[in-house]
């Protein structure tokens, strides 16, 4: 039996990639799932994919950029399993052109997804956290370690050209998870952050011509590298190779896990080296 069994996840961006491998890999030592995305197809096929492997999950498709979506999310938990241990925030995706090409709409959209909608679902998370660890450290003598892994990139903590509005989100999620680090140690709660390189997601899929294309909320948005891009990050990392979404769930786990529960506050970079 794992030291996670019987324990309750948040995962959002689940149904696909890192968040995907992500649920799978915590499903598998026997964490409930609650698995978000914003399309409800990939989001049932995830949970088929944990409950076909004898683990338990549920699906919360939704925007969470949406204001009520944080809300929606955290009473999925509660409702299936009557608690919430870990909220991995994990969704988000790339709109990338030059600084001066960006307008408005653009870069709210990186803050909104990046650093709003992870600030908004822990928010909404705290009412619950807050009187349970009270109730525990009345009944135990102090709460059980929950944990938060928020999801930023190298390009938070390095800078990226084409970049900004997205390397400004991830840079924020740092300060998120710093800061709330240094609130909630009181509640038993250690907040951290993996910083990803190269990870093979259909953001980073490669492409010859002309770059694939993905829809978020009505809009259509370039993704991917060409094979020159592709090249030349497997260059940047001394392991040879780019991550697959394995890897970035792997980092993810093991802030999950118990032997991390005096670590908090800190920025894990899962990049091969780069």
């Amino acid at each position: 039996m794992s030291s996670l069994t019987g324990r309750v996840a948040l995962v959002t961006g689940a149904g696909r990639g890192v968040g995907r491998a992500t649920a799978l890999r915590l499903a598998r030592d026997g964490v409930h799932i609650v698995v978000n995305d914003l399309d409800p197809d990939p989001v049932a096929e995830t949970v088929r994919s944990i409950t076909d492997a004898g683990g338990s999950a549920v699906a919360a498709p939704g925007d969470i950029t949406a204001s009520a979506t944080p809300d929606f999310l955290i009473a999925s938990a509660i409702d299936a399993w009557g608690a919430l241990d870990i909220v991995i925030n994990n969704a988000g995706y790339i709109w990338n052109s030059a600084m001066h090409r960006h307008d408005d709409t653009q870069w709210q959209s990186m803050l909104d997804i990046h650093a709003t909608a992870p600030f908004r679902i822990l928010r909404a998370w705290f009412p619950w956290l807050k009187e349970r660890a009270r109730a525990e450290q009345e009944r135990l003598g102090a709460p059980l370690c929950r944990k938060v892994v928020n999801v930023s990139s190298v390009s938070g903590t390095r800078g990226a050209a084409t970049q900004i509005a997205y390397a400004t989100g991830k840079a924020a999620v740092i300060g998120l998870t710093r800061t709330l680090a240094k609130e909630w140690g009181r509640y038993n709660v250690c907040v951290n952050c993996v910083a990803f390189g190269h990870i093979e997601t259909r953001l980073t899929q490669p492409y010859d011509e002309a770059p694939p294309r993905i829809a978020v909320g009505g809009r259509e948005h370039n993704v991917g590298l060409t094979a020159t891009q592709i090249e030349a990050a497997r260059l940047a990392a001394p392991l040879g190779r780019s991550g697959r979404p394995e890897d970035g769930a792997g980092a993810i786990y093991l802030l999950c896990l118990p032997e991390s529960d005096f670590i908090t506050g800190e920025v894990l970079t899962c990049s091969g080296g780069a």
